[in-house]
């Protein structure tokens, strides 16, 4: 007996690719060109839970008559959440205007007048952003008066860290974003 519920138009293997955009897509929206990965998921889930452990301890403290701690408790929780939705808003977004490189703490745009190249190349990369170098891909972007091109994400980082399929499907849609709008 099918099970019409786990066969509603998605695939089930983890790895099904994103939906091409619709011709009539707003082209001038930022978009992210591929999903967050499990691993970057998995740690914004991870904040907000601990800030829901630090929202009970303010509520706590402040039923217990300190409200100066409580109301530090509210802002680390704040903070907290803050980062974790941060978390998920990292990565690189595309749109007709240029492509946005999202950080933790800071976010660089360039338009694609400026973008000289964009390329996958086979180099050491960051094993999910640590120290630890390992054997990988990396889509590189290369900029005027850059010496050094810069990496825009990897296949071993929190979106595409045990999904190569998603790595090659997300760096050749950037890649022709940056064909059909540098011309």
């Amino acid at each position: 007996m099918p099970l019409p519920f786990l066969t509603a138009d998605r695939d089930l293997d983890g790895d099904a690719g994103d939906p091409a955009p619709l011709p009539y897509d707003e082209r001038d929206h930022w978009r992210r060109p591929y999903r967050p990965g499990p691993w970057r998921v998995g740690a914004a889930a991870v904040f907000l839970l601990l800030a829901s452990f630090v929202l009970l301890s303010a509520m706590i403290i402040g039923l217990a008559g300190a409200p100066v701690g409580a109301v530090v408790c509210l802002a680390v929780a704040v903070m907290i959440i803050a980062c974790a939705l941060r978390l998920l808003r990292i990565g690189v977004w595309v749109s007709a205007a240029g492509l946005r490189q999202v950080h933790l703490v800071r976010t660089r745009t360039l338009p694609w007048s400026a973008v000289t190249s964009v390329r996958t190349v086979q180099q050491p990369v960051r094993w999910l952003g640590l120290p630890r170098t390992v054997q990988g891909q990396a889509l590189l972007m290369g900029g005027p008066g850059d010496g050094e091109p810069r990496i825009l994400f990897t296949d071993h980082n929190g979106d595409f860290l045990s999904r190569p399929g998603a790595f090659n499907r997300a760096a050749n849609t950037v890649e022709a974003w940056a064909a059909d709008h540098r011309g």
